[in-house]
C-alpha cells in the first residue's frame, strides 16, 4: 500500500470517516454470544487474566471507534503482554542521577563533532528552518538526544508495548488513545513495515514520536509525499521542527544564556518571575560571556534556572527553552538540547562548570518531601521526584531558615529537613 500522509492530520481527522460507518447498525459488530469464544480466544492472545480481560473490552471499543475488523485482527493476533514494558513502567531508579552527570554524558565533544558535521549534510535543513522557524542546531540537538542521530530508534513492537501499558491500567486512557493512533498509521500504510517498531512506551523513529504526535505533527521534509520518520532524516527533522513550532518556538530568538550572579543575589527568584534581560541585570544577573544581548533576546521574558543550585551554572531561560520542554518536559533534556546546539555552532564551555554532585537515594528524596509537607510546605506528590513544585517548597523553607534559597536538594538539605521534621513532630 502506498504510504501517503496528510500533513498535520490529527487522530480525530484520521479516524472520523471510518468511525461514522461504525454507527451504522448494519455495520456495527454484534456482541459476542454469552458463553461463546471471546476476542482473546479467537485471536490466540495469551497472558494473565488482567491482560485478556482488557483485550476483550478494548477489542469491542476499537470496533466501535471504527477500526476495521481485519486490521484489528491482524494487529492483535497472538498478542501477549511484554514483560519488559511492565518492568520499565513500574521501575523508579533507587538513586536519582544528578543533572551534572546527565549533562556530562549528553553533551560530549564526540557528539558535538558529529552534530556539527550533520549541519551541512542535509540539504533540506534550510527549507525546514524557513518553514518552521526552529534553527538547524536545535533540531540536530533533538535528533542527537532522541536517537543518537537516528542510530537508536528502539526495536520493540509498538502495538504490543502500548497494549501492555493499557492492560496494566496506570496509563490506560493514554495508551488506548495511542493504540487507536497506531491502528490509523497501519491502516493508511504509513509504517515502514508490517509492524510499528519503537521504544517500550511507544515512541517511534529518529525523533521518537508517539503515534498521535506522528499523526498530528509528522510532515514530509524531503518532498517525496511521504512522512517517514524512521528512514528519512529530513522527514524526522521537519516533523520535530513542526512540533517545536506548535509548542511555541519563537523564530529569531535564542533558547537561554548562561549568567553569573552577583554576591548576595536572591536565589529565591529561581524558577520565578519571567522578566527581560535589563530587569535581571538590575537584580545582579549578567551574561556570563560578557557579550551583549540581541535585540529580540533582550526583550524576551527570561526565567532564572539553577539546575545544580547556587554552586552550579545559572541560566536565563528564554521562551524557546520551554518550547523544547514541550518535546520532553525535562529541564535537563532541554538544557542538553540547547547546550548541544550551542556546541554545533562553535559555542564554548560554560563559565561556571557543572559541579560534582552526590546522587540521592529514593528514601532520601521521599523523606525530604515528607519533611517539607510536615513542616507546612507543599512539595506536591510524595513520589521521590524533585520537580518544580518540590523545588518551590524547598526554596520557601530555605528562605524561612535564612539559607540560600536555591531550591537545590543536597545531602545536607536532606539531613536538615529530617532533623527539623523530627524536632517538630
Amino acid at each position: 500500500m502506498q504510504r501517503r500522509f496528510l500533513l498535520r492530520a490529527g487522530l480525530a481527522a484520521v479516524i472520523a470517516p471510518v468511525a461514522a460507518l461504525a454507527g451504522d447498525p448494519a455495520i456495527a459488530p454484534p456482541p459476542p454470544a454469552p458463553g461463546g469464544p471471546t476476542p482473546s480466544d479467537l485471536l490466540g492472545a495469551t497472558g494473565e487474566g488482567y491482560f485478556t480481560d482488557w483485550l476483550n473490552d478494548f477489542y469491542a471499543k476499537a470496533l466501535q471507534q471504527g477500526v476495521p475488523r481485519v486490521l484489528l485482527d491482524q494487529a492483535l493476533s497472538g498478542l501477549s503482554p511484554d514483560p519488559r514494558v511492565s518492568v520499565h513502567d513500574a521501575s523508579q531508579p533507587e538513586f536519582a542521577r544528578p543533572i551534572s552527570d546527565y549533562m556530562r554524558a549528553a553533551v560530549t565533544p564526540g557528539r558535538i563533532a558529529i552534530g556539527a558535521a550533520k549541519r551541512d549534510q542535509i540539504p533540506q535543513l534550510a527549507a525546514i528552518e524557513e518553514t518552521y522557524g526552529a534553527p538547524r542546531d536545535i533540531l540536530i540537538g533533538v535528533w542527537a538526544m532522541e536517537s543518537n542521530f537516528g542510530a537508536i530508534q528502539g526495536q520493540m513492537d509498538v502495538v504490543r508495548s502500548l497494549a501492555t501499558l493499557a492492560a496494566l491500567g496506570r496509563r490506560r486512557p493514554w495508551a488506548e488513545d495511542q493504540l487507536l493512533a497506531a491502528f490509523s498509521i497501519l491502516e493508511r500504510g504509513m509504517a515502514p513495515g508490517p509492524r510499528l517498531r519503537g521504544s517500550w512506551a511507544g515512541a517511534m523513529g529518529q525523533v521518537q514520536m508517539i503515534p498521535s504526535t506522528y499523526l498530528a505533527d509528522g510532515v514530509d521534509g524531503d518532498g517525496d509525499g511521504i512522512c517517514d520518520i524512521w528512514n528519512s532524516a529530513p522527514d524526522a527533522l521537519a516533523s520535530a521542527a513542526n512540533l517545536l513550532k506548535k509548542g511555541g518556538w519563537r523564530a529569531g530568538e535564542g533558547w537561554a544564556k548562561e549568567v553569573t550572579l552577583s554576591p548576595g543575589f536572591d536565589y529565591s527568584l529561581a524558577e520565578g518571575p519571567a522578566e527581560p534581560a535589563d530587569w535581571w541585570a538590575k537584580q545582579g544577573a549578567q551574561r556570563a560571556d560578557g557579550l551583549p544581548w540581541t535585540a529580540l533576546d533582550a526583550q524576551a521574558p527570561g526565567i532564572l534556572l539553577l539546575p545544580s543550585g547556587a554552586q552550579g551554572p545559572a541560566f536565563l531561560a528564554l521562551p524557546n527553552h520551554f518550547a523544547i520542554r514541550k518535546y520532553n518536559n525535562s529541564m535537563a533534556y532541554a538544557l542538553a538540547v540547547g547546550r548541544l546546539a550551542d556546541g554545533f555552532s562553535g559555542g564554548g564551555n560554560l563559565v561556571t562548570p557543572w559541579p560534582k554532585e552526590a546522587a540521592l537515594s529514593l528514601d532520601d528524596r521521599l523523606a525530604a518531601q515528607a519533611a517539607l509537607a510536615h513542616l507546612g510546605y507543599n512539595p506536591g506528590s510524595l513520589d521521590g521526584i524533585i520537580g518544580a513544585k518540590a523545588r518551590a517548597a524547598l526554596r520557601a523553607w530555605q528562605k524561612a531558615q535564612g539559607l540560600p534559597a536555591d531550591g537545590y536538594l543536597s545531602p545536607d538539605m536532606v539531613a536538615r529537613l529530617k532533623a527539623l521534621a523530627i524536632t517538630y513532630s
